[in-house]
């Protein structure tokens, strides 16, 4: 049985993980994943994609270590583990729908998206040195870009979670809204991002993507040197003639994507 489930709605792929009781994730449902965004990293008719998860508890607890023990492997497939944690280079934006509590590898796969919506219920913790493992999906090196450093490290070296305000507050989730909004207010985002230049929204993620840990003048150097070809694609566009174009005709722009 498959654990992902997908449906497209315009130009925006939802996708979610759906693997009873807690979604956890296997190997086999990371490779799923995977093969899930990298079509959607493919496919030009596709600009943003929602991810979220089944159920009303459990976002996801990451790692299936029971099936682990039953001799699962780890071979995670593209992507890395869940599929996103590693796919560099997808520069469409993910928008992740928290729906419950994310942990572990259920946290660092929403910390891999680039909007966080969540449930007053929420909660989201990296437990990992708790059972004598790391959170090396990506929670070391991205929870402490996300907060305070201070609060980065309470959490990796505790396992102690914090609530949906508390990751409000500090930033790491862009929206707590109650259950029954969750999806609706995930597709309002996407469907904000979806309205802009196709090209243009996957040249901003790639350049913040390239540049988060140069100066402001390597990242100018970067654009302007070529090393990030969104950059260059999106100013040689048709879209990008056509924005103006729509704008000094009092109309809406017609995005090709090209």
């Amino acid at each position: 049985m498959s654990g992902v489930r997908t449906e497209r709605r315009g130009n925006v792929l939802e996708v979610t993980l759906d693997r009873p009781k807690v979604n956890a994730i296997d190997s086999a449902t990371s490779r799923e994943l995977g093969d899930t965004f990298a079509a959607f990293r493919d496919d030009d008719e596709l600009w943003v994609a929602i991810l979220t998860a089944a159920g009303d508890r459990f976002f996801s607890p990451g790692w299936d270590m029971v099936a682990a023990q039953e001799g699962d492997s780890e071979e995670w497939g593209v992507g890395g583990f869940a599929g996103l944690t590693e796919m560099y280079d997808l520069e469409k934006p993910v928008i992740a729908a928290v729906n419950g509590y994310a942990a572990g590898g259920g946290f660092e796969l929403a910390l891999a998206c680039d909007l966080i919506v969540a449930v007053p219920e929420a909660r989201f913790s990296t437990p990992e040195a708790r059972v004598g493992l790391i959170a090396d999906a990506g929670g070391v090196f991205r929870l402490p870009k996300r907060v305070p450093r201070a609060l980065a490290m309470e959490m990796l070296l505790t396992g102690r979670p914090i609530d949906a305000e508390t990751a409000l507050r500090w930033g790491l989730v862009n929206r707590v809204v109650e259950r029954d909004q969750l999806i609706a207010t995930a597709r309002e985002l996407a469907d904000d991002v979806a309205t802009a230049a196709p090209l243009s929204v996957r040249a901003m993620k790639a350049i913040v993507d390239a540049t988060e840990e140069v100066t402001v003048a390597d990242g100018y150097r970067m654009i302007r040197d070529g090393s990030i070809p969104a950059y260059t694609r999106a100013n040689t566009s048709e879209d990008s003639k056509e924005g103006p174009k729509a704008f000094a005709e009092k109309r809406d722009p017609v995005w090709r994507g090209r």
